[in-house]
């Protein structure tokens, strides 16, 4: 019988220690389960500290566009900016279309003047001062500037000429001048000491003349009038233009 009363106990015991826990959590931390002890409402207590700063919220949407606002006054011009470093030299551009060709030119030729003349056998001279001598056969004259009626050379373009005379002397003495537009430029002299063979005589000088100028030999002196001239030697007169300073010549444009 012991042994039976025994089992009969146990679930009593079991029943005490589930309501034992049960109570022994509730009265934790001095809580008192309502269903013990009902009392009145207690006094509300003091407000509590503040407490910290919460984190940012997010951002919000953004808004809507707003109306454009009227144009603002045009600012004062700024200062002008430092130049900026050159840049890189481009690729070379195409060949350009070919122009089309131009009318032809004037043809440049430079103006021309030259002459030269020589005495002719058995001529006879003139035996007063101051009168030219007439050379009287031509060896070039192509433009005509030289004249062998009166022995005068008359410029037609103006520059620097070269004039040259050369004279055999024979049987007199020999003087003469070179003449421009009747002023003597150069003067000339032989004597003649009554040798068996010719003598000679030569002499040159550049002028300058412009268009209308004449330039000529004239006897100094009636008796010292030894020009000559035979098959074996000559008397010449020689001139031609060096430069020119016409500026009308196409070859001066």
């Amino acid at each position: 019988m012991p042994n039976f009363s025994k089992w009969l106990l146990l679930p009593l015991f079991h029943s005490l220690l589930v309501l034992h826990v049960y109570l022994s959590n509730q009265l934790d931390d001095n809580k008192i389960p309502p269903s013990l002890c009902n009392g009145h409402p207690g006094i509300p207590g003091s407000p509590g500290v503040h407490g910290s700063p919460g984190q940012p919220g997010r951002d919000g949407r953004d808004g809507r566009d707003a109306a454009p606002g009227e144009k603002g006054e045009k600012g004062e011009r700024g200062a002008p900016g430092e130049t900026g470093v050159r840049g890189l030299t481009g690729d070379r551009g195409d060949h350009g279309v070919k122009g089309e060709r131009g009318q032809p030119g004037e043809c440049a030729v430079a103006p021309k003047s030259a002459f030269s003349v020589k005495l002719s056998q058995g001529h006879t001279l003139p035996l007063t001062v101051g009168d030219a001598v007439h050379f009287d056969t031509i060896i070039i004259n192509e433009q005509g500037d030289y004249n062998s009626e009166t022995g005068r050379f008359t410029c037609k373009v103006p520059g620097v000429y070269y004039f040259a005379i050369h004279a055999t002397v024979y049987r007199a003495s020999l003087q003469f001048d070179l003449m421009k537009n009747g002023h003597a430029v150069a003067s000339y002299f032989q004597f003649y000491g009554n040798w068996p063979k010719p003598a000679s005589l030569s002499g040159g000088s550049l002028l300058h003349l412009i268009p209308g100028d004449q330039v000529w030999v004239q006897m100094a002196l009636s008796e010292y009038n030894g020009f000559y001239s035979s098959t074996k030697t000559d008397s010449t007169f020689t001139g031609f233009l060096v430069y020119s300073d016409w500026k009308n010549s196409a070859v001066f444009a």
